[in-house]
């Protein structure tokens, strides 16, 4: 098996070191991450500048780029052959609920399902960050069983997993995504010069968090694995929208 490793937090984070070493107990890898943290591109490109790389002493290669540019460049360009696998992390910080429209870990794997590839997305849940070891761990149980259970051609699996030692981590659930509250507003403030600058806000409080979403799952000591569909259709309204769009004259 071959892998093609990414993530948001950039190419030097500790995450994406600890993921690639426990992966390559099941496949080769190769590393194409950015060259700085880009958490919150979603699926952004790079449309206006060319794209660089740089490998690093370690075999990792840096792009001056977003996620999605990383995941895109390594496929069509610098992996040798096609992978079997993208799997973005891990992810210092969650990806549950609305985080995964703005997770650019969540858009590198969104990038592989896209060019036709299993995708995984992968991020440790707290603010400070220490068990990477059993991300790692509980990512590649989930790759072996994917190995005789394939996932459908318009997923891919977004894992959440709660900052425990492997030991006190209960389990995996499958589960949805719930929702936050909007996010706090933003705040002004001043630079040195007294020019206004502006600040995103914290994140907002759960709101849907009730039993079988991602957000229960992790509080209550769970890994959570969501899969999440590439078709954002909202297909259950498409008979009434079709109604009343038939009515409309031009």
């Amino acid at each position: 098996m071959k892998i093609l490793v990414s993530n948001d937090d950039g190419v030097n984070a500790l995450g994406i070191k600890v993921l690639n070493d426990e992966l390559q107990k099941l496949a080769s890898t190769l590393v194409i991450a950015p060259d700085r943290n880009c958490s919150g591109a979603s699926n952004s490109l790079t449309l206006t500048n060319p794209l660089r790389i740089e490998t690093l002493e370690n075999g990792f290669v840096s792009v001056n780029g977003t996620p999605t540019d990383c995941v895109h460049l390594g496929i069509s360009q610098l992996f040798d052959g096609t992978p079997d696998l993208v799997v973005a992390g891990i992810n210092k910080g969650a990806n549950l609920g609305d985080d995964v429209l703005y997770s650019g870990t969540v858009a590198a794997a969104t990038e592989g399902r896209h060019m036709g590839l299993p995708a995984i997305a992968v991020s440790l849940v707290s603010k400070d960050c220490v068990h990477y070891n059993t991300a790692a761990m509980v990512t590649a149980k989930v790759i072996a069983r994917l190995q005789s259970h394939p996932l459908p051609s318009d997923q891919i699996l977004n894992i959440n997993v709660p900052d425990l030692p492997i030991e006190e981590l209960k389990g995996i659930l499958v589960t949805r995504l719930g929702n936050r509250h909007k996010a706090e507003t933003m705040t002004k403030t001043s630079d040195p010069w007294g020019r206004d600058i502006y600040w995103y806000g914290t994140l907002g409080s759960e709101q849907d968090s009730g039993e079988g979403t991602d957000f229960h799952a992790i509080s209550n000591g769970y890994a959570s694995v969501t899969p999440l569909t590439v078709d954002m259709t909202a297909y259950n309204s498409m008979g009434q929208m079709k109604e009343w769009m038939s009515e409309l004259v031009l």
